[in-house]
């Protein structure tokens, strides 16, 4: 498990959005046929619709709540944002995908405008349905208080990638 861990600590997921934790749950993340793997690039204009997020699990009483965010807004240099909640969905059952969950933030497409953000899905397994609440604001989200407030734990998966404001194609005349 260490190897799911690594890419985390490296793209600094784990410690600037989660603390240390033990992946224990299979998440797999795709915008259409492009799947997210740690620190891969997608450009924007992939990501404007919700992925297809697929949750493991073994136990089908289980549910989980799924967070989407940036911790890089608005920019890497100056996070003064940090973190802006991209999308929250709960009660996911086990074995399943986020379309079976309820979705308490609405999805929001990343639009980063300066620099490299990194846009990370956390998977939280929930002690039962309908007790994950929604936060106050997208803005100066922060993962670690909502899992505490909602007592959520440490995460049970994470993955990420990193996004950048394209450029547009430059046309010769």
């Amino acid at each position: 498990m260490a190897r799911f861990r690594e890419p985390l600590v490296l793209g600094r997921v784990i410690g600037d959005v989660v603390d240390m934790f033990m992946p224990s749950v299979n998440l797999t993340v795709a915008y259409g046929s492009r799947q997210v793997n740690n620190g891969c690039e997608i450009k924007p204009s992939a990501i404007s619709s919700p992925p297809r997020v697929d949750v493991g699990g073994d136990d089908l009483r289980t549910c989980y709540t799924l967070v989407m965010t940036d911790p890089d807004a608005p920019s890497p240099s100056d996070p003064t944002l940090r973190e802006y909640l991209h999308w929250i969905v709960t009660d996911i059952p086990a074995t399943t995908a986020a379309t079976f969950g309820r979705e308490l933030m609405r999805y929001e497409a990343p639009r980063p405008t300066i620099g490299i953000h990194r846009y990370v899905f956390i998977l939280f397994k929930q002690m039962a349905r309908e007790t994950v609440y929604p936060p106050q604001s997208r803005i100066n989200f922060s993962t670690r208080d909502f899992a505490e407030i909602n007592g959520l734990g440490l995460p049970v998966a994470a993955v990420y990638y990193n996004a950048q404001k394209e450029t547009a194609p430059r046309r010769r005349f």
